[in-house]
Parts: structure tokens; C-alpha cells; sequence
């Protein structure tokens, strides 16, 4: 190993360990939050509770929550960061693609606090969003005091956003992947030691200071055999649902940003505010959708909800998260596709469930291959959903079923779309080929 090599591993070591910091406090001030504008840990949850500070108010005091969050991230976002509403990772992407790897430090942070506020009161948005771009921000950051010339300052920015989706999730492969292909777009040997060494030590920091454990908790599936004809086409017919939901949701988020641009006449600080009545009224009919969700996705998972209320919340997710961004909310859109696609196959699921009995499997077995390819179809990054699953649920029986649905669903959304959720931002503000 040359001294440049050696120089890149230490500091993707560093950055891994910074990146995981990052992660656990944002993870608790998303939950602080919460807990301060909704008086429960996880609202989604708690099934129409009121909130304990305000018992007078029942549950309606849901419908005025996002508007106290708005009122703070508002400004938050329009005095210290203009522009940092929205998606975080493809200004990573851009940072790899167009900026020789340069990201600054600032606009990051005030979109991790934007955006846990923001989550915390209600927005239907994921975590790994600001995380991506805080991380890259500290991998870059690292690489520009260390002099590092413009093709090591990519990957060290991309160890930085490996580090910290790694941590947040408790998921080394997905961490390395996710940094690999969709912000360095490309599988290299130079790049995999320290893309690798940065998600194993932010993993490792991140358990230290949180916690082991996958991030959901759900019963392990048997899957019928692969030979099994009725579970093959089902899974084609899941693969093309899928998809057809991961395009949609894609080209759906951009036009609801377009058209609450196009109503809003106010100043930008407010927006957030005065849209969080429709927000807060969303909320107010289905409470499952407020924040990222994840007790949800596993009581779909575990066939808590009928089917007729799974696709409720599967629409309903899709317009919280869209209506999230449009009125200036900021966070990922890892959680949301994946709570889509959970509640997506297990529909699907209890749907063929009076099927070939023994040759359909069972319900859950949909939701958690259907979380995959919803994402895999709105961000075409098949190896990452691939290495994601079994990383997220602990359950690695799944890679045979899951590899082909989730091929066959890009497959369907390369088919209908040229872009991704993610290059259609950078491609609509004319940031040159990011396909």
C-alpha cells in the first residue's frame, strides 16, 4: 500500500467514525422533537393519542403541529441555508459529479436541524436524506484539510455519506452501496477499502453509542421454492407494481413542489407554516403517517392492517411525503419508498393469499420484498436494495426472491422513465447528465 493509499484509508477511518457521531445525534433530535410537539416517542404509533402536554385538545392537536415545526424550520431554512429544502442526496451526487468532490459544512447542519425538526413535527419524510449530506459534507471537509487531489476528495466524500447511512441503520453493505452507486456511480478497487472501512467503523461506533440491532423487527418468512410457478408470477406481477409505484411517486413529488410553487405568494419563511394545516389535516385522518414510520411498516408487515387500509396509507404516504417537500419540508425519501412498498406488497400479499395454498407464501413475504423494489424502482440502486433488506430486517433468506423482483422492477422504471427521484432535482435545475 502506497503512502496516498495508507493517507485515504486513515482518514475514511476518521471520517466513518465523525459521520456515525453525526448520525446518533441526529437520531435524537429527531426524537427529541418528537417527544417536545407530540409527547409520544414515535406518533405514528400511537394510535390517535392525544398529545399528554395539551390533553385538552384530543387529538386535534396533530393538525397544528407541523405548523409550530414550520414556524421554526421556516425560517430556519430561509435565513441560514436558502435552498436546502428537499431532497439531500442528490446534492451530494452533484457535489461527486460536478464539484470535484467540494461540498461545504453549513447548509448540511442546517439541514440535519432542519430536517429533524421538520420529522419531529409530523413531516413524512426519511432520516438518510440530510444524513447522506452531512456525512459527505465531513468527508469532504476532511479530504480539502488534508490537501487530497480531486479524485481521492470524491471517494472520501462518499465514505463520509457511506458512514453515515451505515450508522443510522445499522447496515455496513447498505451504507458502502448506497455511497457507490448512486453518488461515485461506479464499483472500483480503490474506492472499495475505504468506502468499506469507513461503513464497518461507523457501524461499529454507531452500535457503541445506540445500540445493535437490524431496524426493523419483523418474523422471519419462508419463502415457497424458487420452482414454485404461482410464487414466480406473483412476484413478476409484485416486480411491475412496484415499479409502476416507484415511477409514479417520482414524477408525482416534483409536481406537487411545481404547483405549491405555483399557488405560493407569500414569503418563503412562512410557507412551511401556513401549509402545515393541510399537513397536520392529513395527519389528523391517518396518524400512521407522521413522521418516518417504521413501527408501521412493521405492523403491515406482520398483517396488523386490513388490505383496504394498507393502500389508505400507501396513498396517504405518498401525498404526506409529496406535500412534505412541496411546502418546504426537508428529509429523505429512503423511509417513505420503503413504507410504500411495505404496505404495497402486503396488500398485494393478502390479496393472493386464497391462491395455490403453500405455493404463495405468506403475506409479509410481499410487504418486505415489495419495501425493496418501490425504492429500487423510484431510485433504480438495485444493489443497494438488494444488500439492504436483509441488512434492515435481519433476515437473509430472502436474496433469491428479492434479486429478481427488484431486477425486474428497474427494469419497469428504466422502461418508463429516464430519471430517478433523485436526478429529476438535478436534471430540473439544469445540473448537466446525471443519469
Amino acid at each position: 500500500m502506497n503512502a496516498g493509499r495508507a493517507r485515504l484509508a486513515g482518514l475514511a477511518v476518521l471520517v466513518g467514525a465523525a459521520a456515525a457521531g453525526a448520525a446518533v445525534v441526529f437520531r435524537r433530535l429527531i426524537r427529541a422533537f418528537t417527544l417536545l410537539l407530540s409527547g409520544h416517542p414515535d406518533y405514528a404509533a400511537a394510535d390517535h393519542a392525544a398529545n399528554p402536554h395539551l390533553p385538552w385538545l384530543g387529538r386535534w392537536f396533530v393538525v397544528l403541529v407541523p405548523v409550530v415545526a414550520g414556524l421554526v424550520y421556516g425560517p430556519l431554512v430561509q435565513f441560514f441555508a436558502f435552498g436546502v429544502r428537499g431532497l439531500g442526496v442528490p446534492e451530494a451526487m452533484d457535489a461527486v459529479a460536478h464539484q470535484g468532490g467540494r461540498i461545504g459544512l453549513r447548509v448540511p447542519v442546517v439541514r440535519a436541524l432542519a430536517s429533524a425538526v421538520c420529522i419531529g413535527g409530523g413531516g413524512s419524510v426519511g432520516r438518510e436524506g440530510p444524513l447522506v449530506q452531512v456525512g459527505a459534507a465531513l468527508g469532504s471537509a476532511a479530504g480539502q484539510l488534508a490537501r487530497l487531489p480531486a479524485a481521492q476528495l470524491r471517494v472520501l466524500l462518499c465514505c463520509g455519506a457511506a458512514g453515515a447511512t451505515a450508522a443510522t441503520f445499522d447496515a455496513p453493505l447498505a451504507g458502502m452501496f448506497f455511497a457507490s452507486e448512486l453518488l461515485l456511480r461506479e464499483f472500483s478497487v480503490e474506492a472499495f477499502a475505504p468506502l468499506a472501512l469507513a461503513s464497518v467503523t461507523a457501524t461499529l461506533v454507531g452500535r457503541a453509542l445506540y445500540g445493535a440491532g437490524p431496524a426493523f423487527h419483523v418474523p422471519a418468512f419462508a419463502a415457497p421454492s424458487p420452482s414454485a410457478y404461482p410464487f414466480l408470477v406473483l412476484l413478476a406481477v409484485l416486480a411491475v407494481l412496484a415499479g409502476l409505484t416507484g415511477v409514479a411517486f417520482a414524477h408525482i413529488l416534483y409536481q406537487v413542489q411545481d404547483a405549491c410553487d405555483f399557488v405560493w405568494r407569500g414569503p418563503e419563511w412562512a410557507r412551511p407554516a401556513v401549509g402545515g394545516f393541510l399537513l397536520g389535516g392529513l395527519l389528523l385522518l391517518l396518524p400512521q403517517l407522521y413522521g418516518v414510520g417504521y413501527p408501521v411498516m412493521e405492523t403491515a408487515v406482520t398483517g396488523g392492517y386490513a388490505t383496504a387500509f394498507l393502500l389508505a396509507l400507501l396513498a396517504g404516504k405518498s401525498a404526506a411525503t409529496c406535500l412534505t417537500i412541496g411546502i418546504g419540508g426537508t428529509g429523505g425519501i429512503l423511509a417513505p419508498t420503503l413504507f410504500m412498498g411495505a404496505m404495497l406488497g402486503s396488500a398485494f400479499g393478502q390479496a393472493v393469499q386464497h391462491l395455490q395454498a403453500g405455493q404463495t407464501g405468506p403475506a409479509g413475504l410481499y410487504g418486505l420484498i415489495g419495501m425493496a423494489a418501490v425504492f429500487a424502482g423510484a431510485a433504480r440502486a438495485p444493489v443497494t436494495a438488494v444488500v439492504a433488506l436483509p441488512e434492515l430486517t435481519g433476515d437473509y433468506a430472502l436474496v433469491l426472491p428479492l434479486m429478481a423482483t427488484i431486477a425486474l422492477a428497474v427494469l419497469v422504471s428504466n422502461t418508463l422513465s429516464r430519471g430517478t427521484v433523485y436526478t429529476l432535482k438535478l436534471r430540473r435545475r439544469g445540473t448537466g447528465n446525471t443519469d
